[in-house]
């Protein structure tokens, strides 16, 4: 059930559903995803998830703006139902979601000039580097809560253990011991007690469901995501003076995870608006969701 304050500007002429089922991306991906239909949309919006999530975390936001928009999400590989290929035949690399979130756009005949992609997290560095590739994948990108550059300085250290290194087996091992206190605290973690907030039951269970899909977990697909990371980061730094898709910056300023800093030196270095968040750590679309939905419907302005 949508909170009042997401609920606000929901239409009651309609009522509307998430359409949740298949889309394949190869013969090695399907994705799981869903979509908000419209009856009349003035463009589309494609949310990106991070870790430890699914697209069960955009389902309250998806309703709220199907009242004008046509709204997509779906769980990257290794994560929720999507597919889990061997590490040998797809890298979870960001590069490798790039090309995942470009013919998922391509396929779904998503239209590009009217599409704003929301990223978050692990969603953010490949929409961004499939921008690079195609300036006109979207009318705008809203990023957050993630590390687009290599600055260790800036990330918890659990976060910098899973890089390519020695500590890099040890710390997925980690992760996948930690399983049930990851989904049950990573979201409100260094948060004071008056800012913590409740997920639906729903999400909890899709994301318990979803760890442990055949021989890759959730945590090892991650793993596998951050050992890569490092030259993805290098390289979009290397190619910022090429991005020229509008980019905005959205950020919890209690990020636990990644600091602020990180944030307002890529808004700098793009020159992009940022949004600073008061009170907000690492998930802004979970703790101020209706915040999130004005953000999006400002992007269409």
């Amino acid at each position: 059930m949508l909170s009042a304050s997401i609920a606000s500007g929901y239409a009651e002429d309609a009522p509307r559903k998430a359409d949740i089922g298949f889309f394949e991306i190869d013969k090695d991906i399907t994705l799981r995803r869903m979509v908000v239909q419209s009856a009349r949309p003035k463009g589309t919006v494609l949310f990106l998830h991070g870790f430890p999530e699914t697209l069960y975390a955009w389902k309250d936001l998806a309703l709220a703006l199907g009242d004008t928009y046509e709204v997509h999400a779906f769980d990257w590989p290794g994560y929720g139902l999507s597919s889990r290929p061997p590490a040998d035949r797809f890298s979870y690399a960001p590069k490798d979601y790039a090309y995942i979130l470009g013919e998922y756009i391509a396929k779904a005949g998503i239209d590009t000039s009217k599409l704003t992609i929301y990223a978050t997290d692990i969603g953010a560095l490949p929409a961004l580097l499939l921008a690079l590739e195609k300036p006109d994948i979207a009318r705008t990108i809203i990023v957050g809560d993630f590390a687009p550059f290599d600055r260790p300085g800036y990330m918890h250290e659990t976060l910098q253990s899973l890089k390519a290194g020695p500590s890099m087996e040890a710390a997925r091992a980690q992760f996948n011991q930690r399983r049930d206190d990851i989904l049950a605290n990573a979201f409100t973690r260094g948060l004071p007690k008056e800012a913590r907030f409740e997920i639906s039951a729903e999400f909890k269970a899709d994301m318990s469901r979803g760890w442990n899909q055949g021989a890759m977990t959730t945590a090892d697909a991650f793993s596998h995501y951050y050992a890569h990371f490092t030259r993805d980061q290098d390289h979009l730094e290397s190619q910022l003076a090429k991005l020229e898709t509008r980019v905005k910056v959205v950020w919890g300023e209690q990020d636990l995870y990644i600091k602020k800093d990180m944030g307002i030196e890529f808004a700098d270095r793009i020159g992009a608006e940022l949004s600073l968040l008061a009170g907000i750590g690492h998930y802004p679309h979970l703790q101020s969701s209706k915040q999130t939905v004005d953000e999006v419907r400002a992007s269409f302005r």
